[in-house]
């Protein structure tokens, strides 16, 4: 059976907010001005720049609104999961977001438009780090580098269980004052690495390893001493993680985006627990429905990231295993992030 969409638009400058159960719908409201529209709406877009939240500003509504709705369209079931976790996530803890996230992510993998959207991705080829995530200790401070710049630092099972490992580390040191996070090379990270993409044949299992190999949950419990340095693509878990930290600083080349709805999933990185308290649920849900970029600027008036400013990254890029071959594809680069079974893709 063929999802019909569930995408509703109600025009506030003409029709009364609505107040009836939306939840199987994708409910987006837009005014030429901000007005009291009440929780129940999903996205809230406006012709005002720069308005407060939860609104976004837009140039052309009529332009947004169609692409939203045609993103609905063609991925009703992720559409719809990515707005009721982003609304049951306000009611339940900061860990059971993690939990209520990845239960969504594993229903989807076996869904009709996320194997529609890997069939039609070409075969990738892993390019995995002897050492995927490095250490420096100066101090009371941990520096915590990614360290794959030749795929832009694409989050792999490897860089993920590494990662955890040195939260790990910041979690159990007290006298860890300050954490620092970097990517080496030209992007702090570009997101899920395309290559595990479907590896995962088992959603179940894929959900209990996400549950418990997890960056973002042992991000919560440090995060007020963590500052990510964010700089290039920061696609997918490159934002989902770092919206984590207490604080977010950005270069000026820093773009974000979250194209996971375009690929049958939502965010499976901790976003949909990490960027809600940055910017706020329907800010979220616009991002990842839109898919498009979010410049640094932009970002900072969002909220979501502190300051602007320069990011020197830690130490030197350590060279790739294998120094020929073209770089494997990351989420950067999918067409709207994140194992394989390890990763939970």
């Amino acid at each position: 059976m063929t999802l019909d969409s569930p995408f509703h638009l109600v025009d506030l400058d003409r029709e009364a907010p609505v107040r009836a159960d939306a939840k199987d719908r994708v409910l987006v409201g837009v005014a030429a001005e901000p007005v009291d529209a009440g929780p129940e709406f999903d996205v809230l877009l406006t012709g005002v720049a720069a308005p407060p939240r939860p609104w976004v500003g837009c140039a052309d509504l009529d332009a947004v609104a169609q692409r939203l709705a045609a993103v609905v369209a063609a991925q009703p079931a992720a559409s719809v999961a990515l707005t009721q976790v982003l609304r049951m996530g306000g009611h339940v803890t900061p860990p059971e977001r993690l939990v209520l996230e990845s239960l969504a992510y594993s229903v989807l993998q076996s869904g009709v438009g996320f194997r529609s959207w890997l069939a039609s991705a070409r075969p990738r080829t892993p390019r995995p780090a002897a050492e995927p995530v490095r250490l420096r200790r100066d101090g009371d401070r941990l520096s915590i580098t990614f360290d794959r710049p030749w795929v832009r630092n694409a989050f792999d099972a490897g860089t993920r269980d590494a990662l955890c490992e040195a939260l790990h580390v910041a979690v159990a040191d007290p006298s860890i004052a300050h954490v620092d996070l970097y990517g080496s090379g030209a992007a702090f990270c570009s997101g899920g690495d395309l290559a595990e993409f479907g590896t995962s044949r088992d959603p179940a299992r894929a959900h209990l390893l996400r549950v418990r190999r997890s960056p973002a949950a042992l991000l919560q419990e440090c995060g007020p001493r963590v500052t990510a340095h964010l700089h290039g693509a920061c696609v997918g878990a490159g934002i989902e993680l770092a919206a984590f930290a207490g604080r977010v600083l950005a270069a000026p080349d820093t773009v974000i985006r979250l194209p996971e709805v375009g690929m049958g999933l939502i965010p499976g990185a901790g976003g949909t627990a990490s960027l809600p308290v940055r910017i706020g649920r329907e800010r979220t849900a616009y991002l990842a429905l839109w898919g498009g970029t979010l410049s640094a600027a932009e970002a900072l008036g969002w909220g979501l990231v502190d300051e602007i400013d320069e990011v020197t990254v830690a130490g030197v890029p350590s060279p790739p295993d294998t120094a020929t071959g073209t770089a494997s594809a990351t989420a950067s680069d999918a067409p709207s992030s994140s194992d394989a079974t390890a990763a939970g893709r």
